[in-house]
């Protein structure tokens, strides 16, 4: 199998880096990681020279690019389909789809509310309206997939629609807001993931300070 590079923005706050990265380091998918950070006012402009967005993440193979992070979870999983990047049943299968493009598509109001920031000090804001009920939603996905694969994670194994969720992991604990207890358990084994750890061991050593506008 030929080389995959996933190109990346800063680890700290790019959660649709974090998506395609902890989905192929989750799941045993060697890859070859390039981090442009993103430290300018408008962003980095020599991530032109590689996406033609302008935008992260950023996967190439065999000189083939992908970008969007549902799009390179999607590609991976053909290449490798015994690695659980998807599920196997078609129905779940379907439904993993279902989830993903739901947290690629909506939740608007937690994201503008609470951006990703894994050095953010754990502490609560006043939520402005419709950031609950995001929440709301995305505990009933959770509990949805998890009660019908008997869990831990979303389908059973990790997979890449967990690794869709992850960002919003991280916002509910850095935000400290408030959820169930099932919900709890779920965060807690993604936290425990050593592909999780690995990328907020990275995340808390960086020091750039980038505006926040991501998802």
């Amino acid at each position: 199998m030929s080389k995959l590079t996933l190109y990346i923005g800063n680890k700290n706050y790019s959660s649709w880096s974090f998506r395609p990265w902890i989905a192929l380091e989750g799941c045993g998918i060697a890859f070859e990681e390039m981090l442009i950070p993103f430290d300018f006012p408008a962003g980095n402009p020599n991530i032109r020279e590689v996406s033609p967005t302008g935008k992260v993440p950023m996967l190439v193979h065999d000189g083939f690019k992908v970008w969007e992070s549902l799009a390179i979870i999607e590609y991976v999983a053909e290449l490798f389909p015994d690695a659980g990047l998807m599920p196997r049943d078609r129905q779940a299968r379907a439904l993993a789809r279902s989830y993903s493009m739901e947290m690629l598509s909506g939740f608007s109001a937690l994201r503008n509310a609470c951006p990703m920031d894994m050095r953010r000090p754990v502490s609560r804001l006043d939520l402005p309206e419709g950031v609950m009920e995001d929440v709301a939603r995305i505990e009933a996905i959770w509990r949805e997939a998890r009660s019908r694969s008997g869990g831990p994670f979303l389908f059973g194994a990790f997979s890449g629609a967990d690794a869709m969720f992850a960002p919003v992991v991280s916002r509910l604990e850095r935000y400290d807001i408030a959820v169930s207890a099932d919900t709890g358990d779920y965060m807690a084994v993604m936290k425990a993931l050593p592909a999780w750890k690995k990328w907020e061991e990275a995340a808390l050593k960086e020091t750039w300070i980038v505006p926040q506008d991501e998802a």
